[in-house]
């Protein structure tokens, strides 16, 4: 499901020297018509599909094309992005509308806990439990069915 760019809505950022899409794209794929000033996917076989760059839009200038089991074929998947949150429109073939809203994040910014709250003591790197088979069983050896 690699995105497109809709190049009537795509203002190439303003003409800033990196686009939004080109930033958020984790695989380097975004790219910038310097003759248009328009963005568009360089290598759409390489897209991860993480959709960086369609939440990424200023202009919602970023199309998703779902597949059938996630967007019925005559549908549409259409990012709306918030200062707080990004709300995905899917527009059936039917004309059935769902709108979901989710969070951008859920920390405020800079306050994000590194280690996620786990503990960061690394003794247990060099516990027993870690080792292969038979000893990490607690085994002295592995059991095997008797011929």
């Amino acid at each position: 499901m690699p995105t497109i760019v809709l190049r009537e809505k795509c203002d190439g950022c303003k003409g800033q020297d990196k686009t939004a899409c080109q930033h958020a794209c984790p695989n380097d794929l975004m790219v910038l018509d310097r003759e248009q000033m328009k963005a568009y996917n360089r290598a759409p076989e390489y897209c991860w599909e993480c959709l960086c760059c369609v939440k990424a839009c200023p202009q919602q200038a970023m199309d998703v094309r779902g597949y059938a089991d996630f967007v019925p074929l005559g549908s549409q998947l259409v990012p709306l992005r918030g200062s707080e949150d990004i709300m995905w429109t899917v527009r059936f073939r039917n004309g059935m509308v769902k709108r979901f809203k989710f969070p951008i994040r859920t920390t405020e910014e800079g306050t994000a806990e590194p280690a996620g709250g786990f503990s960061t003591d690394q003794s247990d790197l060099s516990s027993p439990d870690l080792y292969t088979e038979p000893a990490s069983l607690g085994l002295d050896a592995i059991p095997a069915p008797k011929k």
